[in-house]
């Protein structure tokens, strides 16, 4: 069967993806296929079988750069849904991420306040482990259904197998392009124990005069910091945090504490130190400033940003030569939290 001829699922031929991308790139895709139900994700598997194609799995597009047009199948979830059984939700692989949150502290679930305004969808918070002040997906998740493509089988995945870790999954290494998620379980706790230690939480909520936030309070404080310092993709096309926080060794931190008075830096463990690239980035002076019609944020040094009509791979250009300059500072490598294609 020829993906065109199937009815049931929406189907659109050289497609752009500007639409389905945060940094605003317009390329297109050869085929682009939407799945909305566990059936039609099992359809979807057996035409991708079928057609032996190229393919790509997408998500909301918040952690993509697309640098040309995709001469393949770009595949996507719209599945809605939310149930509760006690203190876990299922939620559709389509629902937006940020709902999730709001919805689970309606419900009197807690634990995913740190990540509120997290853009994306539910699927992919699975697949990246998404994260932010000091929690992550991975401490919420119990389990992925999906539907496996080469088998066709439907598959209920534990977190444990997903082996989950900083912003990775198998989803994005041995597992990629493997399987189509259908919804994500998420366990949350009735007991509301405040993260408050992360960034600049603690220290905003003193201004407000809240020492003892409530879960609104703390959600409402956390968006209001991630509006401030990253910018609207809908104003300024930009896919967050592109660069993932490096992790050094204990003496790599201790040499450059005796370096910078003011280093910042978050303890892992006994021997592992993560230290903020924004911060390395903002020393290497490209805080604000652009490459063309790539540039780096002027409030959030982590977050690169099109100006207007920049390609993919200008933005790229732009990622590469501020890697070279944090090596030659620091030395230390910063890699992209970013997708790109």
């Amino acid at each position: 069967m020829a993906l065109d001829e199937n009815d049931d699922m929406r189907i659109e031929n050289n497609y752009s993806l500007k639409a389905h991308n945060t940094f605003g790139i317009d390329a297109k895709c050869r085929q682009f296929i939407e799945y909305a139900t566990e059936t039609e994700a099992l359809e979807v598997a057996k035409l991708l079988r079928e057609e032996r194609k190229p393919f790509i799995i997408i998500g909301g597009g918040s952690n993509l750069l697309l640098t040309k047009d995709y001469e393949g199948i770009v595949v996507h979830a719209t599945v809605k849904g939310v149930e509760r059984h006690g203190q876990s939700l299922t939620c559709g692989a389509g629902e937006e991420w940020d709902t999730i949150v709001a919805r689970s502290l309606e419900m009197g679930l807690y634990g995913a306040e740190n990540l509120s305004l997290i853009p994306g969808d539910v699927g992919a918070s699975a697949v990246q482990n998404i994260g932010a002040y000091g929690a992550e997906a991975k401490d919420l998740i119990r389990r992925v259904h999906a539907v496996e493509i080469a088998s066709g089988k439907v598959c209920e995945i534990d977190h444990t197998a997903c082996e989950y870790g900083y912003r990775q999954s198998r989803f994005k290494h041995d597992w990629k392009d493997r399987y189509l998620i259908v919804s994500v379980e998420y366990e949350f706790s009735e007991t509301f124990e405040p993260r408050l230690d992360y960034g600049n939480i603690r220290s905003e909520l003193e201004h407000r005069g809240i020492s003892e936030p409530t879960p609104q309070q703390l959600r409402q404080t956390i968006i209001d910091i991630r509006l401030a310092k990253l910018p609207d993709p809908k104003v300024m096309g930009n896919a967050g945090s592109f660069f993932m926080n490096p992790i050094v060794s204990k003496a790599k931190y201790e040499s450059l504490a005796a370096q910078y008075d003011k280093l910042p830096y978050y303890e892992l463990d006994a021997d592992h130190v993560k230290i903020p690239a924004g911060w390395m980035i903002d020393q290497c002076g490209w805080k604000g400033k652009s490459l063309g019609r790539a540039g780096v944020h002027d409030k959030q040094a982590l977050v690169l940003v099109n100006l207007g009509g920049a390609t993919g791979e200008e933005i790229v250009t732009l990622c590469e030569t501020i890697q070279k300059d944090v090596k030659a500072q620091f030395d230390i490598d910063i890699y992209p939290e970013v997708n790109i294609i």
